[in-house]
């Protein structure tokens, strides 16, 4: 029997205030997100293949953020992507800048701390 294929993947981050996040993805990064509830408690934000979950965090409960990528997403020019968000008032700390695993990438962080990494695979070993 055939193994199935795997279709894609989708972290979910977990967040204080989905409301606010999805501000932030939709004006900020530009993604298209859909909420469940009110106040909403669970987001889909997409943009192109790229698809990330927000979630609420229980009332009462402190989110904590450990501080390596929560999300690395592949782009087709990581050049162009920054300048696209510097010009929507991205805080990003640093240019892109090429790795030794053949990405060239740059980081920023979400409203609730989640470190997001933007990589253009530069010579196709990156993206398996």
């Amino acid at each position: 029997m055939a193994t199935p294929d795997l279709i894609r993947a989708m972290p979910v981050l977990d967040c204080t205030d989905v409301a606010a996040s999805v501000a932030f993805y939709r004006d900020q990064l530009g993604f298209v997100a859909h909420t469940w509830g009110e106040p909403p408690s669970f987001a889909i934000a997409s943009r192109g293949t790229v698809t990330l979950g927000l979630a609420a965090v229980h009332a009462g409960d402190t989110l904590q953020v450990k501080q390596n990528w929560a999300a690395y997403i592949y782009v087709a020019d990581a050049d162009a992507l920054y300048a696209q968000l510097l010009q929507r008032g991205v805080q990003i700390p640093e240019a892109p800048t090429l790795q030794p695993w053949g990405c060239r990438d740059f980081v920023l962080h979400d409203p609730d701390g989640h470190l997001l990494c933007f990589g253009q695979d530069m010579d196709g070993r990156a993206g398996l």
